[in-house]
């Protein structure tokens, strides 16, 4: 009797890697964008806040748009609309047609995202059992897999254009052949509230805020990690690049271990031990300023934070009143505000002190998390028992 969300398990965890192979392929092309268009620092910096925009836009309808569509057809479509924007993004003939392309793809990636995750919450309640940990590992080893096919087709001199072509016709292809696999969506409770826009309000803020103190880890450590091995530390390049891969692996590793240790100490628990531990090892690293300390302690950073985003969800989508689409959408607007401000946010702090200190933030942080996440556990609240599964 497990034949069908067995099956819908393989296509969710197709979705994650497909969308965090499209993540990593216009990731690793971004100096490719710069270079085309001739452009600077600051309108890259722009055209990257084109994409979080269309991201944070989308996020705040998603909940209302998967109620009327389903996830599965959310999910269908936006996997394709991303395919189409990757596959066309370095083919445009302008900047300015280069940054409404990075909000449309903005706005796809963002819809892909909350649509797998609320069918990810149907194939989890279909089991009885956790499994949005290891969808979301899916995530990590899509975007390694995008960063190291990048990698091996540059050195046989692929160009930029052919490469982000074969990945958008692969992620299209995939995106239609598991459609027959995924769960068939089905009416809720709250269908009637499914069709409206639903700004974050309690236990939803307080879900939120959580993701967004996880995702200032994790989006200081996509932008900040190599550069503080090179610069601060002194590291060769070929040591600094090892940077964000120790974070991604381990971050990876602690997402499949996951569902099992969730299932183990609840969702809260969880998030809890995780931010100690990530507050824990950014500040020893900090402190002893070595890079062999900062890469074991990046490592240990992602291991910390690896399941905040998937517990949360998980538990978001399990909340009285709202569907499960309208609360994953809740918690991503403000995990997302999270990952774009935070490394501004460090980035000006290290220019007001130094980088060291601006990433003491990221401990900081970590550490507001672990005592949010105990108090919710300990509170009479939805989210005492916090096993969301």
């Amino acid at each position: 009797m497990f034949t069908a969300p067995r099956s819908a398990r393989w296509a969710t965890s197709a979705h994650f890697f497909l969308n965090g192979l499209s993540f990593a392929t216009w990731g690793v092309h971004v100096p490719t964008f710069k270079y085309l268009h001739g452009l600077s620092d600051a309108e890259v910096a722009l055209a990257m806040l084109a994409a979080g925009v269309g991201a944070l836009f989308a996020v705040l309808w998603a909940g209302a748009l998967i109620g009327r569509l389903g996830a599965r057809g959310v999910c269908t479509g936006a996997g394709l609309m991303t395919a189409l924007a990757i596959g066309v993004l370095l083919q445009l003939p302008s900047y300015l047609a280069g940054v409404i392309g990075l909000f449309v793809f903005g706005i796809a990636n963002s819809l892909f995202d909350v649509a797998m995750n609320a069918h990810a919450v149907e194939v989890e309640t279909a089991y009885a059992r956790p499994i949005m940990s290891s969808c979301h590992g899916f995530f990590s080893l899509g975007g390694l897999f995008g960063a190291a096919l990048a990698s091996m087709l540059a050195v046989v001199d692929v160009t930029a254009t052919t490469h982000t072509l074969w990945v958008a016709v692969g992620v299209a292809a995939i995106t239609v052949m598991v459609v027959p696999a995924m769960l068939p969506d089905r009416a809720s409770a709250a269908d009637e509230a499914a069709h409206s826009f639903m700004r974050p309000h309690g236990v939803i803020v307080l879900l939120g805020t959580m993701a967004a103190l996880g995702l200032v880890a994790e989006g200081a450590m996509y932008d900040w990690s190599v550069l503080y091995l090179r610069e601060s530390l002194g590291s060769p390049q070929a040591l600094a690049a090892l940077g964000y891969a120790a974070f991604s692996i381990a971050m990876a590793i602690g997402r499949f271990a996951g569902d099992r240790i969730r299932a183990r100490l609840g969702a809260m628990v969880l998030i809890s031990s995780g931010g100690v531990l990530a507050a824990a090892a950014m500040f020893i690293a900090l402190l002893i300023g070595h890079p062999v300390a900062a890469l074991a302690g990046f490592a240990l950073v992602g291991l910390g934070i690896s399941n905040i985003v998937p517990v949360l969800f998980s538990c978001a989508s399990r909340l009285p009143g709202i569907t499960p689409a309208h609360g994953i959408a809740g918690v991503a607007s403000l995990g997302y505000l999270g990952f774009l401000s935070g490394p501004p946010m460090i980035g000006a702090v290290a220019q007001l002190t130094s980088l060291p200190v601006a990433l003491g933030l990221v401990a900081l942080f970590a550490a507001a998390l672990a005592l949010l996440a105990r108090h919710s556990a300990r509170s009479d609240g939805p989210l005492r028992t916090g096993s969301g599964g």
